[in-house]
């Protein structure tokens, strides 16, 4: 990180708990939420209400702190990029300190919390998650190579896992088929979203697949991800997590995710910038709406299991 990131100068503004609140990047905290819970019911096994509570609060506060320290890192890059400038440490909103502030007191806080309210090797996954998210991901891979999202990844994948051994105290291959299913999701939905927010990577210098390797390996990369994602997403539905709910939901979604990646790998690249960023969007789109759905139907299996309509 350059040293200019570390001093941007927020004197003229006091900030409100509304800046604050967004160094910890609520919009993807809320999937956090999500996959961690359904990570919490899936598990064999329950924990009290007030547990299961606290275990959902605590991964989000972790992930939360994860994302403010990413900001802190990463403010020079987040000046340059359209996507990231309004950020609360670009816009000057927050200075770079309060947010590693924040980030350090959080991260301690919600990894002793956890431990404390569920067990030990839970906050130790935890504390695992944002050291991998903020020094393996954010300091190391995203400035060195392409594959940064792949191996990234791996951050935003373990909520579910987490979840899961806060209930039953260890991993199992429902717990890793989760977190798989996560990561393997991750490169084809933010290399479509690369494909046509390139000029953003290319201004901050971070060598996105889009730059190193250009738009038609990207592409190869989407599709040869999608069937890896496809063949996870599937497999998970003959294992405890799964059902006939969540494999229909699973087969459907998976056949519409490979004809669309297919699309975008049968790009004409004569064609305009716009018709190409239209199907490149609308997989970018609706690969949200396919990581939500796979975990409403592994809930929807986890809430009718007790009553024998979910599950096999």
């Amino acid at each position: 990180m350059t040293e200019t990131s570390l001093h941007i100068q927020t004197e003229a503004y006091e900030p409100t708990f509304g800046d604050y609140f967004a160094l910890l990047k609520p919009r993807v905290m809320s999937l956090v939420v999500f996959t961690a819970l359904v990570g919490v019911l899936a598990a064999p096994g329950s924990l009290h209400w007030v547990e299961a509570a606290c275990a959902i609060l605590f991964i989000a506060i972790g992930a939360g702190a994860s994302g403010a320290l990413n900001m802190w890192w990463d403010a020079d890059i987040d000046m340059v990029m359209k996507r990231t400038a309004k950020r609360p440490i670009p816009s000057g909103r927050v200075s770079s300190e309060a947010a590693l502030q924040i980030g350090v007191g959080l991260s301690a806080f919600s990894v002793i919390m956890l431990a404390l309210a569920t067990n030990l090797a839970a906050g130790l996954w935890l504390a695992f998650t944002i050291f991998f998210y903020v020094v393996v991901y954010s300091m190391w891979l995203k400035r060195s190579t392409p594959q940064n999202i792949v191996i990234g990844g791996a951050a935003g994948a373990f909520p579910p896992l987490i979840g899961w051994v806060a209930v039953t105290g260890s991993v199992s291959i429902e717990a890793v088929l989760m977190f798989a299913l996560i990561f393997v999701w991750t490169p084809p939905h933010f290399w479509a979203l690369a494909l046509f927010m390139r000029s953003d990577y290319d201004d901050a210098n971070v060598p996105m697949l889009t730059v190193t390797h250009g738009r038609p390996a990207t592409r190869r990369h989407i599709i040869a991800y999608t069937v890896i994602m496809a063949l996870v997403a599937v497999g998970a539905g003959f294992t405890s997590i799964g059902g006939p709910i969540y494999l229909a939901v699973a087969v459907i979604l998976n056949a519409i995710a490979l004809r669309d990646a297919a699309k975008i790998w049968n790009r004409d690249e004569t064609m305009s910038e716009a018709d190409n960023f239209a199907v490149e969007k609308r997989f970018f789109r609706f690969s949200l709406l396919y990581l939500f759905l796979h975990f409403v139907a592994i809930f929807a299996e986890a809430a009718l299991a007790p009553f024998g309509l979910g599950g096999w």
